[in-house]
């Protein structure tokens, strides 16, 4: 919402019409207001407040915040009771729309009380001024009478413990003083050794008698949570008949017109009454309400969501394909697209807009009977309503009116059932001219299906044909139908961004390295902020919570990523990340991918000797052993950094310590059986940043280091431990099993664990992992992939082939080849420069996990001159 182009924080938009009046209202003398992300926290003079305790969350809609504010600050200012509140409206919208986290909804104020009976006061001070006041339900917390204030016992500063997950999450206290993950999910939980304070107990059994048992359903399971309730299988016990019920809570899951998931609700059973006895339409069986919560029931649907098909049927997901088998797959995707398209017009002859057209909407059955469900935001033509939500991927743009935008969607579908990437056309709607292309290439889809669709997306901008002259650079077109100019990569200027062109793709062949290479680069510097405090280059959502300056998300993997590649040095940007590195800052993170070890490495890559060792030792003097044990934020990356700079210093001191990070790495590891085959238990992930590889490595160097054989046994007992959790395929591709989905990639799948597989092979033979690292091989030559970055994404597949590759030039090998052409498909363009989406595909990104650093990581990896790896690699 605060940015089209990269994730920003909403609290960077510092809009004055939307801050709330209590942002600039005097405090008392000695108090503070103190900005904190999305809050600002305002304190007593000599406040003393325990470290955990029961808390106050105040609820509130965008006409009653005001109120609700004032009436906690005239109640805590005066009494000395320190509170935090959202910094305006934008936030609170926000943080209640649809899609919001559900463990944070409807949360206005906080307010920490001394004790007990210091909790009592405020809850009855404030309940008699905003009793009843209208909210979104807090679904962490215990409800007072009718809100809008409720409570929980939780944190009141800033502690962080491991989680079974092995990663850091806030924390409270055992009374024995150990740390342990404070729950903030929804549903409210009171820590075994916390009593429950006498005064609540008549709000929590409110809370026990509002439940389902009354109604003649019984929910089975559920499919689907938003912050605007759930969906879920129920059983009608009347009848024995499987439906489904559909959940809507007041005032959450807003769009952004500020409707709530009951007023929509209540707008889709209207539209199924409208659509009565239409074979693709859900048949409408009730509609009733539980306490204030709203619920409809209609007609299950048999079959599976299209969306389940792509990792059932599509052919491309393995390195070769049948032709026999992309023969069927294109005649069964192009049988469902008429269908969907009937189902449509369908709709439309009963004058509705079905407003939310997108795979996990549509129900394929066995039969290829296709439904459609979600009519949540479908609407009668004749209104003219807006559409306030929508898949990304399948999204029109806001000119597209009425039926012409299910139309976009149609034709983003068509596209998307042989190369699901569409998500991209919203930076770039001619993408879609690319994406046909690639299509005809690959499946014996007719040209005319291809145009057809290219033009219920272009609209009136469509070219005759289906193609847009220019669309791809340079080059010869290959035989299979290219019109001429749709080629990548050839003879345009660095940077491009003259009228009429692109800037230069990647393409094989080290000639065209110098212009891409210029061209990412140019596109990364010309993101940069550096006036900015909080990030210098724009990345992922996760720099807003890991900082601006590490190196998954951060300045310094950027800066790392220019530098190793060839792209120069910036030193204008190098100061702002050693000003920023070298600050005390008491919420720094110490890891190595997300944090100041990191830095600390980048920084010495770049000649920062002095800064880098400072960083180090504050990091020595930090407690180390509180992180959990992986390479992305825990000990083996703290360990391997270690061993990095001893190695460069001769500091037997630095050394010393590496060994015994590895010793406590040692202690926490188990036996290779002490795991279980998917997530969960001791050690529930793998791979390399998260699993059990990270570790493997860290035992790697150190025998490097000693020669001492006793670290090999530890690296081989910590890859089993991650092979464990891995699945090999019918084509014989190993990937990271995660119970639900099966992964490749270079962070958390099989891509990663291959690395450390092959540098353990070459001190040590191992029949299973020479297998295992062949599987991995075969997995990171699919010919598809979702995403173009380093971490979840082809780019880190390239490194992965680069790396392993028996060729003494890497892009000399035809799949390292492949990959480097295939980047094409998501290839973008930033202010006439190269630039690359992010996570999921929503923004683009610079950073080297997700974004454009990463990529132009990956191609140094294959097309540079000098050897290129991934830091600590």
């Amino acid at each position: 919402m605060a940015d089209r182009t990269f994730f920003d924080s909403p609290s960077a938009a510092r809009d004055d019409g939307y801050a709330f009046a209590a942002a600039d209202r005097p405090l008392p003398d000695g108090w503070r207001r103190v900005g904190q992300d999305d809050w600002l926290v305002c304190t007593p003079p000599a406040v003393r407040r325990p470290e955990q305790g029961w808390k106050i969350h105040a609820s509130g809609c965008q006409d009653n915040a005001e109120k609700i504010l004032d009436a906690v600050w005239d109640f805590c200012v005066p009494r000395g009771i320190p509170f935090k509140f959202l910094r305006g409206q934008h936030i609170l919208r926000l943080r209640n729309l649809k899609y919001a986290s559900r463990g944070s909804s409807g949360k206005l104020v906080t307010v920490y009380p001394a004790d007990e009976a210091e909790l009592r006061a405020v809850l009855e001070g404030v309940d008699a001024v905003v009793g009843g006041e209208p909210g979104p339900y807090i679904l962490s917390d215990l409800r007072w009478n009718q809100g809008p204030l409720y409570v929980r016992y939780g944190g009141f500063v800033e502690r962080h413990a491991v989680s079974e997950k092995g990663i850091l999450e806030p924390a409270i206290a055992r009374p024995d003083g150990t740390l342990v993950p404070d729950r903030r999910r929804p549903g409210f939980h009171v820590p075994e050794w916390v009593t429950l304070p006498g005064f609540l107990e008549p709000h929590a059994a409110a809370r026990r008698e509002s439940s389902l048992a009354e109604l003649p359903y019984t929910v089975r399971r559920p499919l689907h949570f938003s912050n605007g309730g759930g969906v879920y299988v129920a059983e009608d016990t009347r009848t024995g008949r499987e439906v489904i019920l559909k959940e809507a809570r007041p005032h959450a899951g807003l769009t952004a017109d500020g409707r709530d998931a009951v007023s929509r609700l209540r707008q889709e059973r209207d539209v199924l009454e409208r659509l009565a006895g239409l074979d693709a339409v859900p048949e409408l069986l009730g509609y009733f309400t539980v306490g204030d919560h709203h619920f409809l029931a209609q007609e299950l649907v048999e079959g599976r969501p299209l969306s389940k098909f792509f990792g059932l049927k599509y052919p491309e997901t393995g390195p070769r394909a049948d032709p026999a088998e992309i023969a069927e797959y294109t005649a069964w995707a192009m049988d469902v697209c008429g269908a969907v398209e009937r189902a449509v017009a369908s709709v439309h002859d009963r004058g509705i807009v079905f407003g939310d057209l997108h795979p996990y909407n549509i129900i394929v059955g066995d039969d290829g009977r296709v439904g459609l469900i979600d009519f949540e935001v479908a609407a009668p033509a004749e209104a003219g309503a807006a559409r306030m939500l929508g898949h990304p991927a399948y999204a029109a743009p806001p000119d597209r009116k009425g039926y012409a935008a299910d139309t976009y969607a149609l034709g983003c579908i068509e596209l998307a059932v042989f190369l699901p990437l569409t998500a991209l056309l919203r930076f770039d709607p001619h993408k879609a001219v690319e994406l046909a292309d690639e299509i005809a290439e690959r499946f014996p889809v007719p040209r005319a299906f291809l145009d057809s669709a290219v033009r219920k997306i272009l609209g009136g901008d469509a070219p005759a044909g289906g193609r847009s002259e220019g669309t791809r650079l340079g080059g010869d077109a290959p035989a299979g139908g290219r019109s001429e100019g749709t080629r990548l990569g050839g003879d345009a200027p660095a940077g491009g961004g003259s009228a009429g062109t692109r800037p230069t793709r990647p393409r094989t062949g080290r000639e065209n390295w110098p212009a891409v290479r210029a061209s990412l680069a140019e596109g990364i510097l010309a993101s940069a902020t550096p006036a900015r405090d909080d990030r210098l280059f724009p990345g992922d959502i996760a720099q807003f919570t890991t900082g601006g300056i590490n190196l998954a998300h951060g300045a310094a993997g950027v800066l790392y990523a220019l530098d190793v590649t060839g792209a120069g040095r910036h030193p204008a940007h190098e100061e702002w990340l050693l000003e920023r590195a070298l600050r005390q800052e008491q919420r720094a993170r110490i890891g190595f991918y997300d944090g100041l070890h990191g830095v600390a490495f980048a920084l010495g890559h770049l000649g920062h000797h002095d800064a880098a060792r400072q960083i180090v030792d504050r990091c020595r003097a930090e407690q180390w052993r509180r992180l959990g044990t992986d390479l992305s934020s825990g000990l083996a990356g703290v360990g391997l950094n270690l061993l990095h700079f001893a190695g460069t210093t001769d500091d037997t001191a630095l050394r010393e310590d590496a060994l015994a990070v590895a010793g406590v790495v040692a202690e926490r590891l188990g036996s290779e059986t002490d795991v279980p085959e998917v997530s969960g238990g001791p050690h529930p992930r793998a791979g390399l940043l998260h699993g059990s590889s990270g570790p493997a490595l860290l035992f790697l160097r150190c025998y490097e280091a000693t020669g001492d054989t006793a670290f090999l046994d530890l690296a081989a007992t910590a890859l089993r431990q991650d092979l464990r959790r891995c699945t090999v395929r019918e084509n014989g591709a190993l990937h990271v099993n995660e119970g639900w989905r099966s992964l490749p990639y270079l962070a958390e799948g099989s891509a990663g664990v291959a690395i450390v597989l092959d540098r353990y092979l070459a001190h040590r033979d191992d029949e299973r992992f020479r297998a295992a690292a062949a599987g991995a091989l075969i997995s990171s030559g699919s010919r598809f992939y979702v995403q173009s970055g380093l971490f979840n994404g082809r780019a880190g597949i390239l490194a992965h082939v680069a790396a392993v590759t028996a060729e003494r030039v890497p892009s000399d090998d035809p799949l390292v080849a492949a990959h480097i052409d295939a980047l094409n498909w998501h290839a973008l363009e930033y202010q006439g420069h190269l630039a690359f989406p992010g996570e999921q595909l929503l923004r683009l990104s610079m950073d080297l996990a997700t974004g454009s650093a990463g990529v132009l990581l990956a191609l140094g990896a294959a097309l540079h001159t000098a050897p290129v790896r991934l830091p600590l690699l």
